[in-house]
Order: structure tokens, then sequence, then C-alpha cells
């Protein structure tokens, strides 16, 4: 096993164990809280990976811009149709819509059957595309792979915290819910996998699937994330949301400045080296 594909499966299998774990170990009223900053936090992680990490890269590979920005239309264009037949759906719910399933806890149980499987199926769907679009950014570079897993993660954990507390309401077992949501969570895994070994012989695409993945961060984050923001709240805790969005495009960005300037310290090592062979 190659260490790309060692690490595409390490990075696929924190993002989808890691927030099962959490939600394991955490409180109702904890997990609550958490969510609700984690939204923001994570709005912002996906934001800054895509518009300022997977975009600027693709552009740099020197592929038609036309062609490019083409793709992103049309990859925002192709959740959002997905998330229309309910294939790729983020449920996030929090206090707000836990208020509400818990006045209808009795419909909830009933429809456990259907509407909890339907949020798994979902989710593991979702899941396999994080997966595959992790393995495209570890094939472009590893610092890539490393910022796109990150962005999965942060968006990663709030979404699958919301799932679990579904579940719960939906008439799951805490134990049956944590088991079912790890196993969604691990098709992140097969994604990656079966993403590593069919993407890598046709890296003429990868500037293209890195503005897929670009589209799918800005589509959960502008028509998922963000309208859970949207709510008329008191000013310290509109203050709480905007300082968490902040820590998420400022981490972006510095890891943006960080990985360009190894980029440039490695293309001058290798404009030194060509001079000095000549020399010789």
């Amino acid at each position: 096993m190659t260490w790309t594909l060692f690490w595409i499966v390490l990075a696929t299998v924190a993002g989808g164990v890691l927030s099962v774990v959490i939600a394991a170990g955490l409180t109702l009223v904890v997990l609550k809280l958490i969510v609700r900053h984690l939204v923001s936090l994570s709005a912002g992680v996906l934001l800054g990976t895509a518009l300022l990490k997977l975009l600027p890269e693709a552009f740099e590979t020197g592929a038609p811009a036309q062609a490019l920005f083409a793709t992103l239309l049309g990859g925002l264009l192709f959740f959002f149709l997905l998330e229309k037949v309910e294939l790729y759906r983020h449920s996030h719910h929090h206090e707000g819509d836990d208020e509400h399933h818990h006045h209808h806890h009795g419909f909830d149980a009933e429809q456990a059957g259907r509407g909890g499987w339907s949020v798994l199926m979902g989710d593991s769907i979702h899941n396999f595309c994080d997966g595959v679009l992790i393995a495209t950014a570890f094939l472009v570079d590893a610092r890539l792979g490393v910022a796109t897993a990150v962005a999965v993660i942060a968006h990663e954990i709030p979404q699958e915290v919301g799932d679990y507390i579904v579940l719960l309401n939906a008439g799951f077992s805490r134990a049956r819910a944590l088991a079912y949501n790890a196993l969604s969570g691990l098709a992140a895994v097969a994604g990656g996998v079966l993403g590593y070994f069919v993407i890598q012989p046709f890296e003429v695409f990868l500037p293209y699937l890195l503005v897929v993945a670009s589209s799918s961060f800005i589509y959960v984050a502008v028509a998922d994330l963000i309208p859970q923001l949207q709510r008329r709240l008191a000013w310290r805790e509109t203050i709480t949301q905007l300082a968490w969005l902040a820590v998420g495009l400022a981490a972006t960005a510095l890891l943006s400045l960080l990985g360009h300037g190894h980029e440039h310290e490695h293309e001058h090592g290798h404009e030194r080296g060509p001079s000095h062979d000549s020399a010789r």
C-alpha cells in the first residue's frame, strides 16, 4: 500500500469515526451546544477551503478557466438536484428542531423504520462522496489532502451528531444509533479507496475534480449551514457566530499561506538544482 493510499484511508477513517466517538462520549445537552457552534466553524472552514485552497489549486494547473467555471456551475447544480431527491441530505438538527421532534416523539417513533433508514442512506452516500473528494485532493498534493480532510471532518461532526440526535428521536437506541452512524461513516473509506484506484490513472481530470470538491463545499456552506445561522439572535450570540465563522476562515487562510510558502521553497529548490547540474 502506497503512502498516499495510507493517508487517504487514515483521513477518511478520521472523518467517519471521529464524529461518532464525540457523540458517544457526550450528553445530548452538550451535543446540542457543540453543534450550534460547530455549524458556524464548519461553514468558515468549508468556504475557506473551497475558495482559498481547492479552487486556486485547480486554476494553477493551467486548465481552461471557462471549463473550470462551467464545472463549478455544473457541480452546484448537481448537488442541488441530489439534495432534491434526498440523496445528498445534510440533516443538522439543533435545539429548536429538537424541541419540535420531542413534541412529535410518537410520530417520530412510527417513522423510525422509514425516516431513520432514509437519513442513514443519504448519509452513507454523502460520506462516500466525501471519501472520493479526499482521495482527489491527496492525489494532487498531500497538504491539499490534509486541508480537504480537515474541512470534511469539520462539517461531518455537526452533521453526524445531528443525525445521531435525529435517530434517537426516531426511536433508535443509543447503541444502535451509534453503531449505524459508525457504519455510515465508514462509507467514506470505501469512497476514498475507490477514488484512489479509479482517479489515479486519469490525472488530467484532477483539476476538474478539485472544482467539483469546491462546489460541494460551497453548496453545503451556502445552502445548508449558513441558512441555519440566519436567525434573529441576541447580539452576544450573533457575535459568537461571527467569531466561530472567522476562526474557520482564518485557519484555512493560514494553512493556505503556509502551503504556498512551502511550494515556493520547493520551486526555488528545483530552480537551483538544474543550474548546479549545468555548471558541472
